[in-house]
């Protein structure tokens, strides 16, 4: 299982609380600030692209997308955000990749042990996790169209270089190689298929199943990791 955090607050955006809404837009800045970094046109930055495209999806303002950018390509002043990743062990062989997104690790480092410690779980060393995960391309496409629609996209799809296609509930899961990530997209796009998300992420390449008690309290895990303004994602081995 991943954590797609990033999906699940975008998807349940709407009738949030202003707290939520501006904790969400904060960590969408820090995003958007960092892909910049690669260059202010998103039609030359695929990363910056993705970006801007969750930003919109949660209904945020245009200005403060435009001040994202300025800030990541250096016209504006601001905080000097680093991507951290940080590798976490739990019980039963759980293992947790987090993405940060800071401008003081020092900080981000102490109220995640702070958090983790709540929840018996210890940050590991370089590598002591991130063997067992494997990045991958996802895109999702809500399944709103007659069934000759849907094999049309698959089709596209495996034309296009997506490597496996999955239907979960009313979405069409594509997965790709991460950098075949950016001509799917842009293909099914052309064929005016309609994408709901697109990011490059990481998956378990064996995931385990654990206890109900132990689900529940890594639930609880994620919704204190979503409430830290410096994590930006996280993923898991669980099924």
């Amino acid at each position: 299982m991943s954590g797609h955090s990033k999906w699940a607050k975008l998807k349940h955006f709407k009738g949030k609380i202003d707290a939520k809404k501006s904790a969400l837009f904060s960590k969408l800045s820090r995003m958007i600030s960092v892909a910049a970094r690669e260059g202010g046109d998103p039609s030359l930055n695929f990363k910056l692209r993705l970006a801007i495209e969750k930003a919109k999806q949660a209904n945020m303002p245009k200005d403060n997308i435009e001040r994202a950018i300025k800030k990541g390509t250096g016209e504006l002043g601001g905080e000097n955000i680093e991507e951290v990743i940080y590798e976490v062990i739990l019980p039963q062989g759980v293992a947790m990749i987090i993405d940060a997104l800071t401008d003081n690790k020092n900080r981000t480092v102490s109220n995640l042990r702070r958090i983790l410690n709540r929840y018996d779980a210890n940050l590991g060393g370089k590598n002591s996790v991130l063997w067992m995960f494997e990045r991958k391309g996802i895109i999702r496409i809500v399944l709103d169209s007659p069934e000759e629609k849907k094999d049309e996209i698959e089709l596209k799809a495996i034309d296009a270089g997506a490597e496996d296609i999955k239907e979960e509930k009313n979405e069409l899961v594509i997965y790709t190689k991460p950098e075949n990530l950016q001509k799917v997209k842009e293909l099914l796009e052309k064929g005016n298929i309609k994408i709901d998300y697109a990011e490059i992420e990481w998956f378990a390449k064996n995931p385990i199943k654990i206890t109900p008690d132990l689900q529940k309290k890594i639930d609880a895990l994620f919704v204190e990791l979503d409430k830290d303004p410096d994590i930006n994602d996280y993923y898991t081995n669980i099924e």
